[in-house]
C-alpha cells in the first residue's frame, strides 16, 4: 500500500490558477523595475554558513546542506559547512564582493527569488518564501538621492499591482539617533531597539525598557515617546519635531533627507499607495543608517510588514572599498497567498491556453494540429483536444479548464469556413486561423480582483 502523502508544512506550493497571479505579480514587478533600468541577477541559493551568520543574524534558523553520505575527510566553505539563504541581502552583498571587477558602479539590480527560513509557519510567514529586492549599490560613496529614487521605484511597482490598499511608513535612522544623541541618551542604539517594540508592546512598557535597558530618565523616555506617535502623510513633521526642542545636528540631517522620501514618493502620484512619515518605525536591523521603511497592507494587518527596507552605509567591504546601498524587500509569498487564501485574488484560468481546436475526429486531427500551428504563430496560446469526443464533451472540457474559446475545424469537403465559438456568451463566428486572435483580456492569464478584505 501507497504511504500517505501529507502537505510539509512552511514550504507552499500553488494550483495553476494560482500560480498565474504569482507569476503576474513578479512578471509586473520586474516590468517595472526595468523601466527603471535595473537588471535582474540571481544569486545561488546556498552561502558558506559564516557569510549567513556575518551581519550577526544568529535569531535565523538557517538551514544546514550537507550529502547524506559525506566522503571521509571531506571539506566545504572552509570547514564551515553550507545553508540555505534566509534572505536576499546576503548573498547580494557577497555576490557585489566576488563579482566588483566586472560590475559598473552605481550598480543598480534586482532579484527575484526563493529564500529558506527555519522559522514556526504561520499565516505569512514561511520555510520557503520568494522575495522581490531592489537595490542600488555605489563604490565608496552612494549620493542620497537615490534613496528617494529605489523608494519611488518600489512605489511604482506595488502600485501597479492588484493589491488591497499599501501603505509605505517612512523614518530616517540619523533622525532618531540624532534626537536620542541630542536628548543625551547613553545608549541610542538600545534605545532604536527598544522603540521597534512599540508594535508589540504597549507603551507604558516601551518607555520602562528604555529606562532600563537604554538607560534614560523618564522624562528622556517621555521625549522618545512623543517622537513615536508622530505620523503624517506629508512633510509637517519637520515642525512637530522641531517643536519637541532638541536640537542636533545629525536629527537635521535626517528630517530633510526624510522630507525628501516623502515629497519624492508622494509625486509619483500612487492611487493604490499611501506614503507617510511615521517616526515610530525603526527596524531593528543595526545595519540600516540612514532611510528605513515599512509596508503594511490593509485588511491585513496581522501579516505586519510585507516589505520594508532601507540605507545602508556598509553593504559590504573587502577592507579597501567599502559598498553602500540602499534598497527595498516585497515579500511575494508573505502577501500573496494569503490572499490567495482568503479568495481576494484568483487567476483566470488554470492553463494558459485561450482557444481549444476541436477535434472531430481522429482522422482529422492533423487539420486541428496545423490551425493549432498557425494560431500559435502569431502569438495565441491553444492546445489540440485530447479526444475526438462529441463536441459537446469537448466545449465542457474547455468550460472545466477556463479556456474561453473553441475552434471548430471545417471538413475540407464540405467547403465550409473556420469557426470560433466563445463558450462563455455562446456567439460564434467565421475566423482565419492565420490571422485571429482573441480580445487582449483574454490573450492571456488574467489576475483577477474577487472581493475586498473586509
Amino acid at each position: 500500500m501507497a504511504s500517505k502523502i501529507s502537505p510539509l508544512s512552511g514550504f507552499p506550493e500553488l494550483l495553476p490558477e494560482q500560480r498565474v497571479v504569482e507569476r503576474e505579480v513578479i512578471a509586473s514587478l520586474s516590468r517595472t523595475f526595468e523601466l527603471h533600468g535595473f537588471a535582474n541577477i540571481e544569486t545561488r541559493a546556498v552561502e558558506p554558513v559564516d557569510v549567513l551568520l556575518g551581519k550577526g543574524e544568529t535569531s535565523k534558523e538557517v538551514y544546514l546542506l550537507e550529502r547524506l553520505q559525506k566522503e571521509s575527510g571531506s571539506a566545504s566553505a572552509s570547514d564551515g559547512g553550507v545553508g540555505l539563504h534566509f534572505d536576499l541581502t546576503v548573498p547580494f552583498a557577497r555576490y557585489v564582493l566576488e563579482h566588483a571587477g566586472h560590475l559598473e558602479f552605481p550598480f543598480r539590480r534586482f532579484q527575484v527569488q526563493p529564500a529558506w527560513r527555519g522559522e514556526r509557519p504561520q499565516e505569512g510567514r514561511y520555510r520557503q518564501f520568494t522575495q522581490a529586492d531592489v537595490d542600488i549599490v555605489g563604490r565608496d560613496v552612494l549620493p542620497f538621492h537615490h534613496d528617494v529614487e529605489v523608494m519611488r521605484v518600489m512605489v511604482e511597482a506595488l502600485d501597479a499591482l492588484p493589491l488591497p490598499q499599501l501603505s509605505f511608513q517612512f523614518n530616517n535612522r540619523k533622525l532618531i539617533q540624532g534626537f536620542y544623541r541630542g536628548l543625551g541618551l547613553p545608549d541610542v542604539e538600545a534605545a532604536i531597539r527598544v522603540i521597534d517594540k512599540l508594535d508589540k508592546l504597549p507603551a507604558e512598557q516601551v518607555a520602562r525598557l528604555l529606562v532600563e535597558d537604554a538607560g534614560a530618565t523618564p522624562e528622556q523616555a517621555e521625549r522618545c515617546l512623543a517622537l513615536a506617535t508622530i505620523r503624517v502623510p506629508d512633510t509637517s513633521f519637520v515642525e512637530q519635531v522641531r517643536a519637541l526642542g532638541v536640537d542636533d545636528e545629525l536629527l537635521e540631517e535626517g528630517l530633510i533627507e526624510l522630507a525628501a522620501v516623502v515629497k519624492g514618493c508622494s509625486a509619483a502620484s500612487p492611487a493604490g499607495v499611501t506614503i507617510e512619515a511615521n517616526l515610530r518605525i525603526a527596524r531593528g536591523l543595526d545595519y540600516y543608517t540612514g532611510t528605513v521603511v515599512e509596508i503594511f497592507m490593509a485588511g491585513y494587518e496581522r501579516l505586519k510588514s510585507v516589505g520594508g527596507g532601507g540605507r545602508y552605509d556598509a553593504l559590504a567591504s573587502d577592507g579597501r572599498t567599502t559598498y553602500p546601498g540602499v534598497g527595498v524587500s516585497f515579500g511575494v509569498s508573505r502577501t500573496i497567498i494569503p490572499l490567495l487564501a482568503d479568495g481576494v485574488l484568483a487567476g483566470s484560468r488554470a492553463v494558459p491556453s485561450a482557444v481549444l481546436v476541436a477535434v472531430t475526429s481522429e482522422d482529422s486531427r492533423a487539420e486541428s494540429d496545423a490551425v493549432a500551428a498557425s494560431l500559435r504563430a502569431h502569438g495565441v496560446s491553444c492546445e489540440v483536444a485530447a479526444s475526438a469526443a462529441k463536441l459537446g464533451k469537448q466545449i465542457r472540457y474547455a468550460e472545466r479548464r477556463g479556456i474561453p474559446f473553441v475552434w471548430f475545424v471545417p471538413d475540407a469537403a464540405t467547403g465550409a469556413t473556420h469557426q470560433v465559438k466563445d463558450i462563455r456568451s455562446g456567439e460564434q463566428d467565421d475566423a482565419d486561423p492565420a490571422t485571429w486572435a482573441p480580445p487582449a483580456e483574454d490573450l492571456r492569464a488574467q489576475v483577477l480582483i474577487k472581493e475586498q478584505p473586509q
